[in-house]
């Protein structure tokens, strides 16, 4: 389809979306004063709308705006919400602990419990607690790097783990470099860090046979970017070679926590030495868990006996505190539930199946791709093998307008690239009516 197109359906969806919101624009639509850039966080500036949905309130599945408009949510905080909008039992988990204090530095009675529902749901003995992925990510790192004495971590172009410096190197003409853009960064990140091909068994061996990585950090799905499934036998090749090489293997479940309770990692049998889970995991307070292998804990008690006095660099403040261990108590218990997920596979199975049959309805080279609760559009043909094909696939004007025709029909999705989560809120009408609204936006693009 001609971009003259794209850019009228785009301008003219940018007009109804105006219209629809006059409250939101007299408040933010020059900037929120008092914030660089208008906003509290930089990112609220790069939702593809004329300028950002101010919320009055969000419940379950539905986001309500300060001029009554109300968005079906699949974006659902990009997952930090994936479960919905204040859970109940979360909630009720909240005000309890907030009668009790919300920091000191010590236990609360949930933590007794939190470390065993932690060690049976994800399968690893050993946790700790941290605020965000990234925290739980670069302490992960820098232990994998202290128990291996091994300076280096190996990363697939394309991947995404939060602000971990570390993983901001990307392929360019198949030559590791620093990802564009890095603001304030001084360092070569290529020289700490191997970068490889998602799905490239061959690549991978050959980057770990010097046995200087410490550690391979992965999702097992590529997420942030358009949607990469592990090939057959890939994952298990990958467990197998860091195994050889005596190199240690994360699997970062941040946003394949989608695939049931205990992620990906639990449906397919993997068996990390490290595990990262953040966002959704205390029903939308942050927080975030980083768990380690009985063999890992010797070698990193011995590590401790060993090395000089001092400070980490590892721990913040405010993690492991006795809010963050109330929520995800209530998460673990009564919300990531076998019955929630069953809810929301079954769900994002009709949502994945009525996307297919739109994109064939109207001949378009596009292709749908599910992992568990975690659907996406990719508006290029596939399935995409790895990192770089994930990136060309990438079609940021046309994803911008259909992401604001959606806005308009009612229906929210994430705004970094075209991903719906279904949480156990959301309703088979809400579905149908995504379904229905990408139908009418695909007939509109190809009228």
């Amino acid at each position: 389809m001609s971009s003259s197109r794209i850019d009228s359906i785009r301008a003219a969806e940018a007009k109804i979306f105006r219209k629809a919101r006059p409250k939101s624009e007299a408040a933010v639509g020059k900037g929120v004063k008092g914030f660089f850039g208008g906003v509290p966080m930089h990112w609220m500036n790069d939702w593809p709308t004329p300028f950002p949905i101010l919320v009055e309130k969000a419940k379950g599945a539905t986001i309500t705006d300060v001029d009554g408009n109300k968005l079906a949510d699949f974006c659902l905080g990009d997952t930090g919400s994936m479960f919905g909008h204040s859970p109940a039992p979360v909630a009720k988990a909240i005000r309890r602990q907030s009668r009790r204090g919300l920091t000191y530095m010590l236990p609360s009675e949930d933590a007794l419990v939190l470390g065993k529902l932690l060690s049976e749901r994800f399968g690893l003995p050993h946790w700790q607690i941290a605020t965000t992925a990234t925290d739980a990510n670069r302490f992960a790192l820098r232990v994998a790097r202290a128990v291996t004495n091994r300076p280096k971590i190996l990363v697939f172009n394309g991947c995404y783990h939060g602000s971990v410096d570390e993983t901001f190197v990307r392929l360019d003409n198949g030559k590791p470099a620093n990802k564009p853009g890095l603001t304030g960064e001084f360092r070569d990140l290529t020289q700490g860090t191997k970068i490889v091909e998602f799905n490239d068994l061959p690549a991978l061996e050959a980057a770990l046979a010097d046995q200087d990585v410490a550690c391979v950090i992965t999702e097992p799905v590529l997420t942030n970017c358009c949607m990469v499934l592990p090939e057959p036998g890939f994952l298990e090749g990958l467990r197998k070679a860091t195994r050889a090489t005596g190199t240690l293997l994360l699997i970062d479940e941040t946003h394949t926590i989608s695939t049931g309770p205990g992620g990906y990692t639990q449906r397919y049998g993997l068996e990390p030495d490290l595990f990262v889970l953040g966002k959704p995991v205390a029903g939308g307070v942050p927080a975030s868990v980083w768990g380690i292998s009985d063999e890992l804990a010797a070698r990193y008690e011995a590590y401790n006996r060993s090395k000089q006095p001092g400070y980490s660099g590892m721990g913040t403040t405010l993690s492991a505190n006795p809010l963050q261990f109330a929520a995800m108590r209530a998460a673990l218990e009564e919300v990531m539930t076998e019955e929630n997920y069953a809810h929301m596979e079954k769900l994002a199975g009709r949502l994945a199946a009525g996307l297919e049959a739109a994109i064939a309805k109207h001949k378009l080279p596009w292709h749908v791709r599910r992992v568990g609760a975690r659907v996406e559009f990719i508006c290029a043909p596939g399935p995409l093998k790895n990192g770089s094909e994930a990136d060309a696939a990438h079609a940021s004007e046309l994803e911008a307008a259909i992401h604001v025709a959606l806005v308009n029909r009612g229906i929210l999705i994430a705004p970094f690239h075209n991903m719906m989560l279904i949480s156990p809120a959301t309703t088979k009408a809400q579905v149908d009516r995504l379904i229905s609204a990408f139908g009418d936006i695909a007939a509109q693009l190809t009228a």
